[in-house]
């Protein structure tokens, strides 16, 4: 499809890559990778022919469409949502139209006429050419598209530029996943999307018919899409076979293979150097002196620059707090109604004007307890709340209803998204830094910086001149050099590449103090998160574990097939109005035929359980080596967490036999009733998954 041949490119005196040799095939599924600044957007612009090699050649097969999502920046206006979709299919709408038109002119023509039977040729010709570009069909899968990136069915009907960035850049995305480009180019597509619709595209690319590359700093996301990964390293372009885990392994087989072959080729030189410097002046020895200069100018010097250091920085841990950190009770919280101008369904009319929207419940009798130690991942749809919930703990939003309770010596902390707001303006990075951690030195300083992304002079700008996602990084990491003992982070991945997640992840792991996080990263969220709430519906449910144990006991460990009542109803309503032909009525959507061509995605069923309306028969899903490798090393925490139990079951009873006083009686009985029910708890859930993965 694609080919770059002896590939070079500049950006300013620095060279990005060269001699670069690529030929993308029509089933790639590649991972676009290499460290910050190395030019993996650019090589990404060159493929989609917005920026030119400085040498080589790029070369496209007939027939090649590449479509691109950069990282941000793309606007839309002056179209509904729904309408802004459909126009990805302006030919087929107008092969709708031709169609009717044809069809009227047949009905008045003479059957036996020859200018009947051209009209008739070429409707069919249209037609069949409409059917095979699946043209009946197009208001479904937008509406499924659309579904899946999170806009609700309300939404579709609103103007392209009431969305925020955001938003903009999910809209992008979906007309380019409907345009359905045989080359899909994407640029960090999770950066603006939840938890839900980053697994909903997940699938997506799995299913994808055609190829695609792209760049993401999502391990996860990278782990179940791609099968093969290009590096731009050492201003060349590497070339690893399956997925990022396996590039891991293989990279740092390579690099060993590259130390060896460095070391081997300094010690050739260094031996033909002392020959040289030895027999240089010796007549006798001339031919084997001038043989030994050859070799050395023919020798192609191996490089190897310096790998980035990995960062080991402690960060202070804070004061312990009690064992009960927060503590909700009967809690509500709604936002009252606002007036709004625009188009009101009220009394079944459609007149415009302003009017009163509904209150917003976002939570209702919602009841939970946070202990030390708990690291709580919140996961739920786009506006279920997670936020919400978030500055209902830190206090920045009053409740409706109920009680919260903050336990003995706890101190919250807040990351809110737009935390930089907060920061001096006119101070200069390294100095504002500085006085938070005045212990630190000013390498550890722009170490650290570096981590998140600040290096060289990038450190002495003052904070006013960085950018949104600069200004986050800052004070995330701002943040961590003087922790509170409960901290609140609402999406503290956001802006950062692998290396800055990983120095994030392994200071969150090492903290002794309890967080509550909303994240869209699946890996940070498996790695770190102990408990995972999920909001929904008003209400707050409570799972043990990662983020793959909360999916597993939702899925029951099982996918199941949605049914025609999960494509939008708005769509669904028009399909049963038509009557099963887009002969007179070819704008209406047949969503009997996209159930028989299998274009709706799987997607888990609410609780897990049968239904007349899901397909009864549906084949497990094999357990990949990743979930496998989770489950295991679960299990292992599992029977540690028993042994522990045990122990202290033990050590509860034997105190129990020793009498101080009615009140500590008391208490060491209810700790040793405490203690067994976790240990019941942990043996349950270690039988189930023993079980599961005999089966598996």
């Amino acid at each position: 499809m694609i080919q770059l041949s002896g590939a070079g490119k500049r950006f300013g005196h620095k060279l990005l890559f060269e001699n670069a040799d690529w030929l993308i095939t029509a089933q790639d599924r590649v991972g676009l990778v290499g460290a910050n600044g190395t030019g993996k957007t650019t090589l990404m612009k060159i493929l989609t022919g917005m920026d030119t090699l400085d040498y080589g050649a790029l070369t496209l097969a007939k027939g090649t469409s590449a479509g691109y999502l950069p990282q941000d920046g793309l606007t839309l206006s002056g179209r509904t949502v729904f309408a802004e979709c459909m126009s990805v299919f302006d030919d087929l709408r107008a092969m709708e139209k031709e169609l009717e038109s044809l069809m009227h002119s047949m009905a008045e023509l003479d059957h036996t006429s020859a200018e009947y039977e051209a009209v008739a040729d070429r409707y069919h010709v249209i037609e069949h050419e409409f059917r095979t570009r699946d043209g009946y069909s197009i208001e479904a899968e937008v509406g499924r598209v659309l579904m899946g990136l999170g806009f609700k069915k309300e939404d579709w009907e609103r103007q392209t530029d009431e969305f925020s960035g955001g938003w903009q850049m999910r809209l992008a995305l979906a007309k380019l996943l409907l345009q359905k480009p045989n080359l899909l180019l994407l640029d960090e597509p999770t950066n603006h999307l939840d938890l839900e619709a980053r697994n909903w595209l997940e699938e997506y690319l799995q299913e994808y018919p055609h190829a695609f590359v792209l760049i993401s700093h999502d391990r996860y996301f990278l782990d179940v899409t791609i099968k093969k990964i290009v590096e731009i390293w050492n201003k060349k372009l590497w070339f690893y076979t399956g997925n990022y885990d396996k590039f891991l392994v293989q990279k740092t087989q390579r690099n060993e293979q590259l130390q060896a072959a460095y070391k081997n080729q300094r010690e050739r030189i260094d031996q033909l150097e002392v020959f040289i410097n030895r027999f240089r002046y010796q007549a006798t020895k001339a031919k084997q002196v001038q043989s030994r200069i050859k070799e050395l100018e023919r020798m192609e010097r191996i490089e190897v620059p310096p790998e980035e250091k990995t960062i080991h920085f402690k960060f202070p841990q804070p004061k312990p707090s009690g064992r009960i950190v927060a503590e909700f009770e009967n809690v509500a919280k709604t936002y009252p109604a606002r007036a709004r101008t625009g188009q009101s369904d009220a009394g079944g009319g459609n007149g415009a004007g302003r009017f009163l929207e509904k209150d917003k419940e976002v939570f209702r009798a919602v009841g939970f307890m946070i202990e030390r130690g708990d690291r709580i991942a919140l996961v739920g749809v786009n506006g279920a709340g997670k936020s919400t919930l978030i500055k209902l703990l830190a206090g920045t939003e009053p409740l409706s209803d109920g009680e919260y309770r903050l336990g003995h010596n706890v101190q919250a902390d807040h990351f809110a998204q737009d935390q930089y707001k907060e920061l001096d303006a006119d101070a200069r990075i390294i100095d504002d830094l500085g006085q938070v951690s005045p212990r630190s030195t000013e390498t550890e300083l722009r170490s650290l910086l570096g981590c998140f992304l600040f290096s060289e002079d990038d450190v002495f700008k003052k904070i006013g001149v960085l950018s949104g996602g600069e200004r986050g990084r800052y004070a995330l990491l701002r943040l961590l050099l003087h922790p509170a003992n409960f901290l609140l982070l609402d999406e503290p991945t956001n802006h950062l590449d692998m290396r800055a997640k990983d120095v994030l992840l392994a200071a969150l792991m090492n903290y002794t103090g309890t967080v509550v996080f909303v994240s869209h990263d699946r890996y940070f969220i498996d790695k770190l998160a102990t408990r995972v709430f999920e909001i929904g519906g008003g209400k707050v449910e409570v799972f043990p574990g990662n983020y793959e144990d909360y999916l597993w006991r939702k899925q029951g460990g099982q996918e199941v097939a949605p049914t025609l009542a999960d494509v939008p109803g708005a769509l669904a309503a028009k399909s049963v109005q038509g009557n099963g032909s887009r002969v007179g009525n070819v704008g209406a959507p047949v969503l009997a035929d996209v159930a028989r061509s299998g274009n709706i995605p799987s997607v888990a069923h609410p609780n897990g359980a049968s239904s007349s309306e899901v397909r009864s028969e549906v084949p497990k899903k094999r357990l990949n080596p990743l979930k496998r490798k989770q489950m295991e090393d679960r299990i292992q925490e599992l029977e540690e967490g028993i042994e522990q139990a045990e122990a202290a079951i033990a050590q509860h009873e034997t105190a129990l036999q020793n009498f101080v006083s009615a009140e500590e009686t008391e208490r060491q009985a209810r700790d040793l009733s405490r203690v067994k029910a976790d240990h019941a708890a942990l043996l349950k859930e270690w039988e189930k998954l023993s079980q599961s993965l005999q089966e598996s």
